[in-house]
This record gives C-alpha cells, sequence and structure tokens, in this order.
C-alpha cells in the first residue's frame, strides 16, 4: 500500500458501459404514462403508430418500422428478412454479431457469418471485392449480406461517403447492407448530419437502430428500406420471439426519444463525456489511446498492473487481454464529476501496484 494515495470516492455513474446507466427521466415519465388503461396488443395501438411515423419522419414514409425487446433480436430480424437460408454476411472481424450474441445470426439463421479482420473494424469496398472472388462456386459460401456496425465495436466511424461506397460496392454484387446501429444516435451526433443522410440515403437496406444504449429501459427497431422486405420482416420478428404483446411500452420510449430531438441531446452529451475523459488521461504515463475519441467509447491500452484493481474500483470491461486494452464508455447521465473522478483513479491507479479497498471507498 503507498500512504501517500488518498481514498477516492468510486464515481456515481459507471463508465463500463451504456447499458449500465439508467432510464432517461423523459422516457420514464412517457412509460408511466403508457400504463394508462388498456390498449390494443401486437402494435396496433395508438402509441406504436405514433412511434412508427416519427421514425418515417427520420427515414422516409415508405419505412417498415418492426419493433423488438433487444438488439440481438433487431439484428436476427433484419438480417432474417434480407438472407436466403442459403447465404452469407460478411462482417468485419469484432463485429457484434459475430462474436457478441452467442452464435445467435448463425444459429436462426442457419447462415454463415464470414468476417474480415481490418485494424480499425471498418469494412472497405476492396474487402468485398475480395471476398466475391469464388464466390458463386457451388462449393463456397454465397454472400448475400454485408453487415457494418455504426458506430464500430472500436468506436471508430463510418464517413457518409464511406457507408455509400459500401452500398454501392455491395449492390454491385446484388449484395444488400445491413446497419447494426446498436449506437446510431452516438454516429449520428458525430457525424453532424440527419439519420437518413448516412443510411437509408446512401443505400443501407435494413437498420437495427438501438435505443437501450442512449436512455431507454429496453426496445430497438429494425427498419427497412424495401418494401419487399417488410412481410418476411414481420413474420421473422415473430418466430424469433421479438414480437411485444405490450407493444406501447416499447412504442411510448421512442415517441419520448424522437421528441425535442432528445436522442440526439441524449448521444451529444455521452459523447462530450468521452472527449473530455479522452483528454482527461491523454497525458497519463502508462495510458495508450491509439486513435482520437469521436463517439461515447475509448479503448486504451493500460498498464497489465492496473487493470485488475481500476475494474474492481469502478467496473468496466477488458477488451483485449493480450494488448492490455480496456474499454470505457460514457452514457447520456455521466457527469463531468464522473468522468473526472474516474480520470483521477486512472492517473492514481496506473502509477501503483496498490489493491483499492478502503472503507467503502477504493484506495488507489
Amino acid at each position: 500500500m503507498v500512504d501517500t494515495l488518498a481514498c477516492l470516492s468510486t464515481p456515481d455513474g459507471w463508465l463500463g458501459s451504456d447499458n449500465q446507466s439508467g432510464i432517461h427521466p423523459k422516457v420514464l415519465e412517457s412509460l408511466s404514462s403508457a400504463n394508462r388503461g388498456p390498449a390494443v396488443a401486437y402494435g396496433e395501438d395508438t402509441l406504436t403508430h405514433q412511434a412508427i411515423e416519427a421514425f418515417r419522419d427520420n427515414f422516409g414514409g415508405d419505412t417498415t418500422v418492426l419493433f423488438t425487446w433487444n438488439g440481438t433480436g433487431a439484428n436476427v430480424t433484419a438480417l432474417a428478412s434480407l438472407l436466403p437460408r442459403w447465404g452469407g454476411v460478411l462482417a468485419a472481424g469484432g463485429a457484434h454479431i459475430d462474436v457478441d450474441e452467442g452464435g445467435a445470426p448463425e444459429a436462426f439463421l442457419g447462415a454463415k457469418i464470414t468476417t474480415i479482420h481490418t485494424p480499425d473494424a471498418k469494412l472497405r469496398p476492396e474487402h468485398i471485392d475480395e471476398a466475391m472472388i469464388g464466390a458463386f462456386d457451388q462449393h463456397h459460401v454465397w454472400p448475400q449480406v454485408v453487415s457494418i456496425t455504426q458506430s464500430t465495436e472500436l468506436g471508430t466511424l463510418y464517413s457518409v461517403e464511406e457507408v455509400a461506397n459500401i452500398c454501392d460496392t455491395a449492390h454491385r454484387y446484388g449484395l444488400l447492407v445491413h446497419m447494426d446501429g446498436a449506437r446510431i444516435a452516438n454516429a449520428t451526433a458525430s457525424l453532424g448530419v440527419s439519420l437518413r443522410a448516412h443510411t437509408f440515403e446512401v443505400g443501407i437496406d435494413a437498420l437495427s437502430f438501438g435505443g437501450t444504449k442512449n436512455g431507454m429501459a429496453y426496445g430497438e427497431a429494425v427498419l427497412l428500406r424495401r418494401p419487399e422486405h417488410a412481410r418476411i420482416g414481420t413474420m421473422v420478428r415473430k418466430q424469433s420471439t421479438q414480437l411485444a404483446s405490450k407493444m406501447r411500452f416499447i412504442s411510448a420510449q421512442f415517441i419520448a426519444m424522437f421528441q425535442d430531438d432528445l436522442w440526439l441531446s441524449c448521444a451529444l452529451h455521452a459523447n462530450a463525456m468521452a472527449t473530455r475523459l479522452h483528454n482527461a488521461v491523454a497525458d497519463c504515463p502508462g495510458v495508450v489511446l491509439e486513435r482520437p475519441t469521436v463517439v461515447n467509447s475509448l479503448f486504451p491500452r493500460i498498464p497489465a498492473h492496473a487493470i485488475d484493481p481500476l475494474q474492481r474500483w469502478c467496473p468496466h470491461y477488458t477488451w483485449n487481454a493480450g494488448l492490455n486494452q480496456v474499454r470505457w464508455v460514457t452514457s447520456f447521465d455521466t457527469t463531468e464529476t464522473d468522468v473526472d473522478r474516474f480520470a483521477e483513479g486512472v492517473r492514481a491507479i496506473c502509477a501503483t501496484n496498490a489493491d483499492p479497498n478502503c472503507d467503502g471507498n477504493a484506495r488507489v
């Protein structure tokens, strides 16, 4: 134990994941308002119709909107709406659909996910070109869908032009394009464009639109651009156990999120807190930040001796143990005090091997 170190309180808001944050008060209020009297089940209620119109205002009037319980369900529903059973999916290495969904997409779809390693978790047109060599041979998996994540699993971001180029290349081969938008709000806030500008307007065919990571209690949405996928998507949602009978409680949350662009203000705040954290630890000895922070997540490499005590002090994930890389994520309810306190803890723990135990607060 190093006597010169003070006891530091753990931040009130953890920085492990935006899934760990609470519910935005306006969303909670909307949920409570929805809990008044009966409503028609399975999405035929007034609130669901209103939520669908809110999505169509942002993505276009012909958009099919299918609400689901969670992100894995949204990705499975979206991909199954596009994909024949014999088809395959191209995705970047580390994609959530490949490593973080328990094999659900492959188990449900019966389709192979082929991953392509990239240092920044971003696919590029040339990756599609290479993957399509020999793809029409009956002995090889025939890709039918390209899936990209916006923002990516490494906190990087596709520009509008990059998304457009991927869509153009995929469509040239007759492939469809799915976007995993678990953090679509953070990406849109960082790009400074409309939701449609980097999705449907540039060729995305299906979008998994995240809500849980941006202030909702639960619920995501599958958005389908092409009408021919609508009926398939409706049946897939039911078969994949994602059809909510009391759908109004998912819909009410999205109504709150679109009211006065709450989704955007939540994302802007989360992004700003991540930038603040980046700046606060950028010169910390032993902390390596390989790229700028553009959304609400950081993937620093920190000294090996600091990982365990820092995680016990304030929970967060190890991302790549071989590189001593961890992940820090800010949320709509992360405060400047949370960030500053966490940064102070990082500095102290990185400078010592101390065991963080101090009467209920961490000694770092």
